[in-house]
């Protein structure tokens, strides 16, 4: 192995020694077992159903975990939506879907389930050194909406198809205006949500408020900084007594942060 590989190795080793392999087809998780053994001796466990691989998420705690598109009681993207909602401990774990097909549509589907790279069989330990080191050295931020769970979509990126996937402005660093922007669009999605699913609803609304606080105080905006916290602390008072929530409250108590939208966003949400 190249010096510059062995570097990587180390440098990715404490965010690979628990690897979990959700796939029905015992040879290619057994492959892929071993080459995650050689790399630096990690622990495996391995789970043939989707239900099975949860369990074992659960018991373990893996720090990445390998899925299969699809097979026998399993079912790759299924498994990601899951336990991107779950209150598992490795619910931000990195997810690699292992395939043997790679289109554009089956990329796209896997980014929206919250799968962080993809790796197309055949490959070569080079190829999944790549992946690796995508998923542990150069993590993207974490998008907890409703509708989505995972890693920013915006920042996805797939050494397995070269067609038209990004749009050309997801290669810009993400501002702080850019930032709050989306947390407030998110915001006020999650609210609009709380009554058809008001466990993830309020997940997201305390993510995006902690994002708020942080925009205020990067900016130096005292007044979205104060908002932001009355608003985390009616969250809190509210989750004490469980839902349901009520989302004309919510959307008062909320009205201080959303006025930071940009007028372009809220004149849509208006209409």
């Amino acid at each position: 192995m190249f010096d510059a590989e062995a570097k990587t190795i180390k440098r990715m080793w404490p965010m690979i020694q628990r690897v979990l392999i959700v796939d029905a087809h015992a040879p290619g998780a057994r492959m892929v077992g071993e080459l995650m053994r050689s790399i630096g001796t990690s622990q495996v466990w391995v789970a043939d159903s989707t239900e099975r691989g949860l369990r074992l998420a659960q018991t373990y705690d893996p720090h990445i975990i390998f899925v299969e598109r699809a097979g026998a009681d399993m079912n790759g993207l299924e498994f990601a939506r899951k336990l991107r909602r779950s209150n598992l401990a490795c619910r931000y774990a990195p997810i690699i879907m292992v395939t043997s097909q790679a289109t554009a549509g089956g990329i796209l589907a896997a980014r929206d389930a919250g799968i962080h790279e993809f790796l197309r069989k055949p490959f070569t330990m080079k190829d999944l050194l790549r992946r690796l080191e995508a998923v542990t050295l150069r993590q993207r931020d974490w998008v907890e909406a409703v509708e989505y769970v995972g890693p920013d979509r915006r920042r996805f990126n797939s050494g397995d198809y070269s067609g038209a996937l990004k749009r050309r402005s997801d290669a810009k660093a993400t501002p702080d205006s850019e930032r709050m922007s989306q947390a407030l669009k998110i915001l006020r999605s999650a609210i609009a949500a709380v009554g058809a699913d008001p466990t993830q609803a309020m997940r997201s609304m305390q993510v995006q408020v902690a994002e708020l606080r942080k925009c205020g105080m990067a900016v130096a905006d005292l007044k979205l900084t104060s908002a932001a916290i009355d608003f985390g602390r009616h969250l809190d008072d509210i989750e004490m007594r469980g839902p349901p929530y009520s989302r004309e409250t919510l959307e008062l108590r909320a009205a201080p942060l959303l006025a930071y939208m940009p007028k372009e966003e809220a004149a849509q949400a208006a209409a």
